[in-house]
Order: structure tokens, then sequence, then C-alpha cells
């Protein structure tokens, strides 16, 4: 049988933090005896087949010592192949445990560069990821399915929200709280989105509750669909946003760096009620998304009536979300369940030629269907 690979890096803003994330996974499977290969994909677009057992401090400079070149090709004999001095030999991998957070590696662009390559990978579909990393999208599909969330709407240059401020300014796409802002009023809003670099490519705005605390819980869909415990994270001491810092820098330095060591209440402290409209939003928010692998829910709770919204998915979280298992499932297993479960559900196919050549054979010349397109005659 042939080596899972853990990916991890990319072209991403939370590239650092996938790297800590990758390197934690390929330690939990190499301990628990599991064959693994290592995938390094860089800020700038090369990949590289990169020793096990390297430190965060190895990949300050790019690609740690003794890495390997791959190249990337696709076409019928697609692939992963390791750069030789003579020629190159073909990567064999059983199925890859995405580690990718933010940009295309959550995005979707990943789920599809793979299965072009020919590999099963966890992560999701590019359906289930690009949804996951729309904000916009993703607050819509929860709405329409009538799961309570708060309003959620873009930030137009000249269309007024329905509700009024203070505003959360959330980026569009992403997959963590890089570039989140908190404004008074829309004006500001728009100002501080044409300044920053994480909300020019998009930007949705939200109501800002201080009053309302975090809530998280994971799910995962092999082999069957199982809820995690819900842990409440603690925010910094001026009770703003859960932020960056508190998710990825709060843990210090050693592998328990990061979310896995961040502040947190877990399991939660909720009242019975309020943990079981939590689990069956989750359900729910599985059935609709059809999102897979072991994904983080992140809800918001408001402790005078009870109430909890659905606020956002990560479809790759922080650690894997391990931390979340860890009272019920090792660590382990949940990697490796992620592995089978995409061994098995394979490459995505999508049907091709449909129509057998009709609509090619009933076209006729292209020239006449040109006609009327060249715009208004002088």
């Amino acid at each position: 049988m042939s080596p899972w690979a853990v990916v991890f890096g990319g072209p991403s803003p939370e590239h650092e933090i996938s790297i800590l994330t990758g390197l934690q996974a390929e330690r939990v499977l190499t301990r628990a005896g599991e064959q693994v290969v290592s995938l390094y994909w860089g800020p700038t677009g090369a990949w590289h087949l990169v020793p096990n057992g390297t430190e965060a401090k190895d990949y300050l400079g790019g690609a740690p010592s003794g890495s390997r070149p791959l190249e990337v090709r696709l076409g019928s004999d697609g692939g992963f192949f390791v750069k030789g001095r003579l020629r190159s030999e073909r990567l064999e991998i059983d199925a890859a445990l995405s580690c990718l957070h933010g940009g295309l590696g959550e995005g979707g662009g990943y789920a599809g560069l793979m299965a072009l390559l020919g590999v099963p990978t966890t992560g999701g579909s590019l359906y289930a990821s690009a949804l996951g990393m729309d904000k916009l999208a993703f607050g819509g599909v929860v709405a329409a399915a009538g799961i309570p969330t708060l309003p959620r709407v873009a930030l137009e240059a000249d269309h007024e929200p329905a509700f009024p401020g203070p505003y959360i300014v959330k980026p569009r796409y992403g997959g963590s709280s890089i570039g989140i802002e908190i404004t008074e009023d829309v004006a500001t809003a728009r100002a501080v989105a044409r300044s920053s670099v994480h909300l020019r490519g998009g930007a949705v705005l939200e109501p800002y509750r201080r009053d309302l605390v975090d809530l998280n819980i994971a799910f995962r869909t092999y082999p069957t669909l199982q809820l995690s415990d819900i842990e409440r994270p603690l925010r910094s001491a001026d009770g703003g946003v859960y932020s960056y810092a508190d998710k990825y820098l709060a843990g210090g330095a050693g592998e328990d760096a990061g979310m896995a060591s961040a502040p947190r209440e877990l399991p939660a402290r909720v009242p019975d009620d309020v943990a079981g409209r939590v689990r069956e939003y989750a359900l729910r928010v599985a059935a609709v998304t059809r999102v897979t692998g072991a994904p983080r829910l992140d809800f918001l709770y408001d402790e005078s009536n009870g109430d909890v919204y659905v606020n956002e998915i990560n479809t790759v979280p922080g650690a894997m979300g391990l931390y979340l298992w860890a009272a019920t499932t090792p660590a382990a297993q949940v990697l490796r369940d992620m592995l089978v479960e995409a061994r098995e559900a394979g490459v995505p196919a999508v049907p091709s030629g449909f129509g057998s050549g009709a609509a090619l054979r009933a076209a006729g010349g292209i020239a006449g269907k040109l006609v009327g397109l060249e715009g208004p005659r002088a």
C-alpha cells in the first residue's frame, strides 16, 4: 500500500499556521505507525517533498534542508513526481491529508488541482471548500435552511445594510480572523475596506455584538456522522473579537503552541438546551453543506436569553481540531479516518460528453452563430 501524504503551506496569509498544523499531523500519524510523506507547498507555488520530523524553525527560509523539488504534472499521466538527476519518479500516494488554511488551499483551488492529478484528498470537494471559504455564500445557505444566524451582507459602495452599526467587517474570502475590523458606521467600514489588503477583494458586514460569546463544535463524517465536545474559546482581556493572536499565538513556543493550547473551556459549561441546539444545528449544517472530513463549526451564544447563531465553518481547522476530540477519539484515528474516507471516495468524476455529439452535429457552421454579435453598425 502507498503512503499517506500530509500537505501543508500554500499561498495564503495563513501559510505559517498551515506549516504548524501539517507538522503536528505528520507527528501524530508517524507516531501511530502510519507511513507518511510530507509535501510542502511554498508561498510562491513551488512544491517540495520534505523530510519527516522537521521543526517550525526549519521553514523560516523556505523549504527545509534535505527537501526534494516536486514536479506537478497534469494530463493522462498526471501526479506528483520527485525530480532526480536523470529522470523524475512518480510519488505514489494513497490519499492526501490537507492541512492547508485559507487561500487557494482551503478555498477549492487545491481540491481542483488534486482532482486533476488523480490524488484523493481530504478537505472537502471543490464546491464545498469554496462554500466554506465564502462567508457571504455560507451565511446565505445557512439562512435559507432556516438555521439561526446573524444577518450578513456584502459591503457595497452604494447600498446601505438593513441593520444599524456598530459593524464587524470581515474579508469575504478568508479562513481565519486576519483582517477583521470593528467600525461604528458604514462610511468607516468602506474606508477601512479600501485601505486593507485583506478586505479589498471583498468584505462582509455583520452586527457587532459585544455581548455574544463564542462556542465551537466539530463534526466528523466518517465512518459515521459524529459530534465532538462543545468548547468555549476565551477571548483576550479586552473582550473584543476572538482574534488571530488568541487562536494561534497564545500557546507560546513548543509542540503545544497554537490552537491546541489556546485558552478555552472544554467542555463548555452551557445549559443542556443550548448544547442540544448547538448539536442540532451542527448536524443540519453538515447536511446542507455536504462538507466532509472533520470541520469545526463556530457559533455565537447570547447568555442572556440562550440564543445561539451559526457563525462560520472551518473546513480545515487549526491543528485539525484534534483537541476537540481528545476526550473521545485518539488524534491518529481522527486523521486516519479522514484519509480512509478520502481514499474510499476516490477522485471526483464529472460526467462528460453528454449528448453523444448531438449538439455538435446540429450546430452547423460557427459563422452562422456569430450573426448579430458584431455590435451596432455605422
